[in-house]
């Protein structure tokens, strides 16, 4: 990514103000940012009460779910490249990592469960590079907690820009929207298998065993 592509992404997290993505063929994708400033929510405990820790959250944004699972006892890690985001998720008590998912990580092979919410299965715009990673991290039999587009069938791999109040930002950088389906052939690639899927409030969710 290049250098200041984050930066209406950290500009909004400081201020909650409204943000996109814009793709390539014109295109937004709303982001919503307001709800990753709140506290988790009925979807978000749907996932928090499938989760066996200790939980890495890769792309913890301002790290409600960080903050859920400690509240349940359950230790967790955050990961994001965002400097804010790791500052919030810090700010509250809780650990948090500068750093990419591509990157060296603690507990490497080792993690019970790694979550990718919030459309982070996105992250890079290579599903099937950040699956393969991601299994890497998890220990065998461990869990990846995927939330996936709303499409079940959504299969894009798209060049985004950030966009606020209706103006385009930033460089442009890879990003993936994968719906149920697709995630499910690109996990069996990676040498993953269906445990379960679910939804809640609208929000759509995978478990995947390693």
């Amino acid at each position: 990514m290049e250098l200041g592509a984050l930066a209406p992404y950290e500009r909004a997290l400081r201020t909650s103000g409204p943000l996109g993505l814009r793709t390539d063929d014109g295109r937004v994708i709303a982001l919503d940012v307001a709800r990753w400033l709140a506290g988790a929510d009925d979807a978000d405990r749907s996932v928090v009460d499938r989760c066996t820790g200790p939980v890495l959250d890769v792309g913890c944004g301002p790290g409600r779910f960080v903050s859920a699972l400690n509240a349940r006892g359950i230790a967790a890690l955050g990961v994001d490249i965002a400097e804010t985001a790791v500052a919030l998720t810090r700010g509250q008590g809780f650990p948090a990592l500068l750093r990419s998912v591509f990157g060296d990580l603690p507990g490497e092979g080792r993690w019970p469960t790694v979550l990718l919410i919030d459309g982070n299965i996105g992250i890079g715009g290579d599903p099937l590079r950040l699956l393969t990673r991601i299994r890497a991290l998890l220990r065998p039999g461990g869990c990846l907690v995927v939330e996936t587009h709303e499409d079940d069938d959504a299969d894009d791999l798209i060049e985004v820009r950030f966009t606020s109040h209706g103006t385009v930002v930033g460089p442009p950088f890879d990003w993936a929207s994968v719906g149920r389906e697709p995630l499910l052939r690109y996990a069996a690639m990676a040498g993953y298998s269906l445990d379960e899927a679910w939804s809640s409030d609208g929000r759509s969710f995978v478990a995947l065993a390693a």
